[in-house]
């Protein structure tokens, strides 16, 4: 008697897949080979006066900024929101300020900052740091005379960016903004 055989089920056609979120690590590791890059740095213009921006294309969908820092600018207080990111030093150096210290995301203006939370880190040329999601920092560019220039790179691209104010151990919340006021 010959064997039977069942009839194979019809598969479903496979979805395509999504791309894979990209950790702290590879993002960190494109802005070192972006930094890298000794044409696309010398291309970002620079002004005196005031920072200067130009998006890049990240990886697997994240959002990316090569950044230009006349001599004493700075970012004033910020996080990223649910974004993971990392940033590295192009060129000159730049320093961050940061909160070692998760804290509340929503429903808060003002918080009293426990002692000892205090980070800085100074980062020349080719140093660089990635950090997790609701990361509380400020950059720096604390030079008198020169320009420095970062690579940045975010993912999820930034839903918004929360800007504080700090007085002592006093960090009040005031301003979000959305991608429509940087874009």
């Amino acid at each position: 008697m010959p064997a039977r055989s069942t009839p194979a089920a019809p598969t479903a056609p496979t979805a395509p897949t999504a791309p894979t979120a990209p950790t702290v690590a590879e993002l960190l590791d494109f802005a070192r080979r972006t930094a890298a890059d000794a044409e696309l740095v010398a291309s970002l213009p620079l002004d005196p006066e005031g920072r200067t921006w130009v998006r890049l294309e990240g990886p697997a969908g994240s959002e990316a900024w090569l950044i230009g820092w006349p001599p004493g600018t700075g970012t004033g207080w910020h996080d990223h929101a649910d974004s993971v990111g990392a940033f590295l030093t192009a060129s000159g150096t730049l320093k961050e300020h940061s909160l070692a210290a998760r804290l509340p995301t929503d429903g808060w203006k003002t918080l009293e900052l426990a002692e000892g939370i205090d980070r800085s880190r100074e980062l020349p040329e080719g140093q660089g740091r990635a950090f997790g999601r609701h990361h509380v920092h400020e950059v720096l560019n604390e030079s008198a005379d020169e320009h420095a220039v970062s690579v940045h790179a975010y993912y999820p691209p930034l839903p918004r960016i929360r800007r504080y104010s700090r007085t002592g151990a006093v960090l009040r919340l005031e301003q979000t903004e959305v991608p429509e006021d940087w874009q």
